[in-house]
């Protein structure tokens, strides 16, 4: 009986999985292999949230494919290398896998095509995994990628969306291949407290529960930090433990005005998935120089650590920060705040603020962290890259009453409704009550000011 391998990388999940029902057909065998890569590690990726999540996703694929007769197999070294042993192990005559956006992932595939061509094997590179449409699948003419979302969001919108698969039934997975131990959550340190739990089952019930009703109010309530009345689905898209194309699918029979607005952002996540596949050096460069002369020194330095501990003294700004380091995650407008925040008020570099981030989001990647990233900083795709987000202003707006930030910052538990958002300006005994609280580290007026006039300037 001929055999394949399933090389899973971003997409830990059963259903709806391309590359596993193309290695499956015919009555193959499979063996299905996650490797984990040393240079993950070596590049800083290996986060301590984003590891624990993943050792959850692993134990949960794991034990669904136990429940159809087979079991993950765990490697770790090269990725290429582990692939080409598996393969000599078993004599399997091919390979399936979902393409990868990344520089890095793409070389992979090379490296990896290239070496088991010359052994007389075959890759088979699988689209539309990761993605609702694959990078490339819509362009405008004259060029290889869209640079402003709402032309690509026309075209996308108007592509047809591959069907959805279902889970197999059996994986006969051959007995000789041998594994390393699951990875577990428990080895991991360094751990957000409140991290949430991974996997695909997790993953499923959050979005029946998503869909029964709160997805219905999402173009309403999206930005609402109090409510938190978003998906919480990104950190398992980031894993794959759900596939973009089954939630686009899903979500459009809802026919509800929320469920349009939740696959807009979808798209929004492909439309950064196709710019970073065209520009890869945008992971790291700016996507549209600004000559940007981003502040340094000790100050600089002073107050991207008072913007890390949550301690600026503009209040949603830092219940935005404190909320990532709990959780390993951040409310949507939160991000847009907290990002404005460093590099257009502070003038702090966005590279500065995206590795901070990548540090603790469980849902942390390249394609949406760093171009969301330089969105916020107006070297990306942003088609006003001079707008400016007031954090006092956007607090009251989006925390009308506060909630949020006193649920965050318990220091400013006791001050009432919106006067939360400008502690400065309490009375007398009041600012007392609250002297562990501290000053803003910047004027807002003075810091667009400076902003502008950098930006003018060069």
């Amino acid at each position: 009986m001929p055999v394949s391998v399933v090389l899973f990388t971003s997409d830990l999940r059963l259903h709806d999985h391309p590359p596993l029902g193309a290695a499956l057909s015919g009555g193959r065998r499979v063996v299905p292999l996650f490797v984990r890569d040393p240079g993950v590690d070596r590049a800083g990726f290996a986060a301590p949230n984003r590891l624990a999540f993943l050792a959850d996703c692993l134990h949960h694929l794991d034990a669904g494919l136990r429940e159809r007769g087979g079991r993950l197999v765990v490697r770790s070294g090269d990725v290429v290398d582990q692939v080409c042993a598996v393969v000599r192990e078993v004599d399997a005559d091919e390979v399936h896998l979902a393409g990868g956006v990344s520089a890095y992932a793409r070389r992979r595939e090379e490296r990896g095509r290239a070496a088991l061509a010359a052994d007389g094997r075959r890759t088979v590179v699988h689209d539309a995994v990761t993605t609702v449409l694959p990078p490339g699948a819509v362009t405008p003419a004259g060029s290889d990628h869209y640079a402003v979302f709402t032309p690509y969001f026309r075209a996308w919108s108007g592509q047809p969306v591959r069907g959805v698969l279902g889970a197999p039934r059996a994986v006969p997975v051959p007995d000789a291949v041998g594994s390393e131990p699951l990875p577990s959550r428990a080895e991991v340190r360094g751990v957000s407290a409140g991290l949430a739990a991974g996997g695909e089952r997790v993953g499923r019930a959050l979005l029946a529960a998503w869909l029964r009703g709160p997805v219905a109010a999402y173009a309403d309530r999206h930005d609402d930090l109090p409510g938190d009345a978003t998906s919480r689905l990104s950190p398992h898209l980031h894993f794959g433990t759900l596939s973009p194309v089954e939630l686009v699918h899903r979500a459009r029979r809802s026919a509800t005005a929320g469920a349009e607005a939740f696959v807009r952002q979808l798209a929004w996540r492909d439309f950064h998935h196709q710019v970073l596949a065209a520009r890869p050096a945008a992971a790291g460069a700016d996507y549209r120089p600004r000559q940007d002369r981003w502040r340094s020194g000790a100050q600089a330095r002073a107050d991207v650590e008072a913007w890390r501990e949550g301690r600026t003294g503009y209040p949603v700004i830092d219940a935005a920060m404190r909320q990532l380091r709990h959780e390993g995650w951040m409310h949507n407008r939160g991000r847009l705040l907290t990002a404005s925040f460093l590099t257009k008020t502070l003038y702090i570099d966005w590279r500065v603020g995206a590795r901070h981030f990548l540090d603790l989001l469980v849902d942390g990647d390249i394609a949406n962290n760093q171009l969301n990233w330089q969105w916020a900083a107006g070297t990306g795709t942003d088609t006003r890259p001079g707008r400016v987000l007031n954090p006092v202003a956007q607090g009251r707006r989006h925390d009308p009453d506060g909630a949020y930030v006193r649920r965050w910052v318990p220091e400013l538990a006791s001050v009432p409704g919106r006067a939360v958002h400008e502690p400065w300006k309490l009375p007398g005994l009041a600012r007392a009550a609250v002297d562990d609280y501290p000053d803003p580290i910047v004027d807002l007026s003075a810091g667009l000011a400076r902003f502008r006039q950098a930006r003018e300037h060069g």
